[in-house]
């Protein structure tokens, strides 16, 4: 169970918006593996197609197969990022943790039951799809869905995460402001790896918060 009462955090994006003052490195401690510095971002945002936002016609979860078998103990990748980002994870033959800490890096949210957390893919699905993933085949969207080694995949608090749906930056920043570095050089990091496509709104609120780093 969670240490506090679980609180569904939905603050308007204008309130979150941090884009001043020095970075003190705190918001890349929870940050998934790969995460550009803010300075690389900035220059992975300068490379990345600008486009309108493209159609959600014919999306589906089920065309990002997920949770993969990750290597090693039976684990899926769910339940590997469970065990990366927790504190004292013991897990079952199975692999499912049966006891942990986590702290929800969108938050800062500490939780001990590991069903209070969801893996979060940092650039959303049905994001994904409306920036050039419909044109994928569904092999690559299932590559994309269980990217463990890119900065795509993060535990975080179930209700916030489901706050965020499948919006863009420009729509939604993680309730703790500072994570905002950490969350657009993530979104950033994974847009350019995976060559997806940005709109106009979308581009100016990263740079803002990159600058602001």
């Amino acid at each position: 169970m969670r240490n506090t009462t679980k609180l569904l955090l939905t603050l308007p994006l204008l309130a979150t918006l941090s884009c001043g003052g020095p970075s003190t490195g705190a918001e890349y401690e929870s940050a998934p593996p790969g995460t550009p510095s803010a300075a690389e971002a900035a220059d992975l945002l300068d490379e990345l197609r600008v486009a309108p936002k493209g159609s959600m016609d014919g999306y589906d979860r089920d065309e990002f197969p997920h949770w993969a078998e990750a290597e090693g103990r039976n684990c899926n990748v769910r339940e590997r990022v469970l065990i990366r980002e927790g504190t004292g994870v013991d897990t079952g033959r199975d692999c499912y943790p049966t006891s942990g800490e986590w702290e929800s890096w969108y938050d800062g949210e500490t939780w001990t039951d590991p069903s209070d957390m969801d893996i979060d893919h940092i650039v959303p699905l049905g994001e994904a799809w409306r920036s050039g993933a419909s044109e994928w085949t569904v092999d690559k969207r299932e590559k994309f869905a269980n990217d463990l080694d890119g900065p795509q995949l993060v535990a975080v608090t179930d209700s916030v995460n489901r706050s965020k749906g499948d919006d863009a930056p420009d729509e939604w920043l993680p309730p703790d402001r500072s994570t905002h570095c950490g969350y657009a050089a993530a979104w950033t990091g994974t847009k350019h790896k995976w060559e997806l496509s940005v709109t106009t709104a979308e581009k100016k609120t990263l740079r803002d918060v990159l600058q602001g780093c």
